[in-house]
């Protein structure tokens, strides 16, 4: 295995941190509201050895790992919590640019209001801690599990302030080739057009450099896995990160699919898939290694598409490549190979998910400018006007 992939911050290879018997509950949710509420009330500093982070970028094939991890019987992987990134930017490291209220003055009184406190940052984190730690553990209390798996591809951007929060916590950082995540955001979400999708949200050139810095740093216990080594060999690579979370590895978590339905905890695990996916990863029942080439056939016979690519990864740092664990000869070399001029390759059949990606995407053209969206508009006002 290349040394780029093994990721262990220091600390990972001291002795398992031992998690509380689940006893013969296994999965099985708590029925008496009193024990659960005992364990959402326990001591704040026991949540943070109970939550563990998996970050990685939109179409990593986070969901996939996700799901294997949720498999495991002492592991809660609900649906993406997005709890951390809207508390980064309440005006102290960050600020959102539009809210119901004055970003620029709130960020002004939330600084202010923290070099009043005690002791400063320290307690305006703590502060912040106590409510994420009573939010995971009401997340994990009914589960009946040991370990919440919080995966949220949005923290990416977030890393510092996550970081910060849970400095104890451990972070399972999954990478995948730059142009496989590209193409398959650009399919998933966009019906194909690579240049509303890029006009909407240029993913790479955010995601890459923010997690390969959070690699190089490594501010925490940190796991790096590759996403072809995930699929090429799953039982090594899950042993491997069951390990580095302190627990058992199981071999139901290679084969996620059989899982569901079958024990009690499934829908938790169905709800892993994460939001707005369904795609590849609830059709399996384990990693296949069909995706690792798709990206560059989906570009055959489409130069522009090549040439987006091109343009992309001329945009990153060789350094940031290097860290992700790819080099920019090898990406060079695989675009290179590419014909523009072969046979496009055919599409998926219609779903219900593809239908309405193909609605929105065509819908959401020119919709600030056209007739659409001034009638959108006109409603918005009115239902605003009755609900207010």
């Amino acid at each position: 295995m290349p040394d780029r992939f093994l990721g262990l911050a220091a600390d990972s290879l001291s002795p398992e941190k031992p998690y509380p018997d689940s006893g013969e509950s296994g999965r099985q949710k708590k029925g008496g509201t009193k024990e659960v509420d005992e364990a959402v009330e326990e001591a704040p500093e026991k949540t943070e050895s109970r939550v563990a982070f998996l970050i990685g970028s939109p179409r990593s094939g986070s969901t996939l790992l996700s799901r294997m991890l949720g498999a495991h019987s002492r592991i809660h992987s609900p649906a993406e919590p997005h709890l951390l990134t809207p508390l980064a930017h309440l005006g102290y490291y960050a600020r959102v640019d539009q809210a119901p209220y004055d970003p620029i003055i709130a960020q002004g009184a939330v600084r202010e209001l923290v070099r009043d406190l005690p002791r400063g940052e320290d307690d305006y984190l703590s502060a912040l801690r106590a409510c994420t730690d009573r939010l995971y553990r009401g997340l994990l209390a009914p589960s009946g599990c040991d370990l919440l798996l919080d995966k949220t591809p949005a923290y990416a951007l977030v890393l510092d302030f996550a970081a910060r929060l849970y400095p104890d916590a451990r972070f399972v950082v999954l990478t995948r080739h730059p142009m496989a995540v590209w193409s398959s955001y650009v399919a998933s979400f966009f019906d194909g057009d690579h240049e509303v999708a890029h006009a909407h949200n240029p993913l790479l050139e955010r995601y890459v450099p923010a997690i390969a810095r959070f690699l190089r740093e490594s501010p925490v216990a940190i796991c790096h896995v590759g996403y072809e080594a995930l699929v090429s060999d799953p039982e090594h690579e899950i042993e491997r990160i069951c390990a580095f979370l302190g627990v058992a590895f199981e071999p139901g978590m290679v084969n996620y699919g059989e899982q569901r339905g079958e024990q009690p905890g499934a829908g938790a695990r169905e709800a892993a898939r994460g939001l707005g996916d369904p795609m590849t990863v609830a059709r399996e029942k384990r990693p296949t290694t069909a995706s690792l080439s798709k990206w560059a056939a989906d570009m055959s016979g489409s130069p522009e598409k090549i040439h987006q690519c091109e343009t992309l990864l001329e945009s990153l740092l060789d350094e940031d490549l290097a860290t992700w664990g790819y080099s920019r000869s090898e990406i060079q070399a695989e675009l290179a190979a590419i014909d523009p001029a072969g046979s496009v390759r055919k599409k998926p059949p219609v779903t219900r998910h593809t239908l309405e990606r193909k609605l929105l995407v065509r819908l959401r053209r020119n919709i600030h400018h056209n007739a659409l969206g001034r009638l959108i508009r006109k409603i918005r006002f009115a239902c605003d006007v009755l609900l207010r």
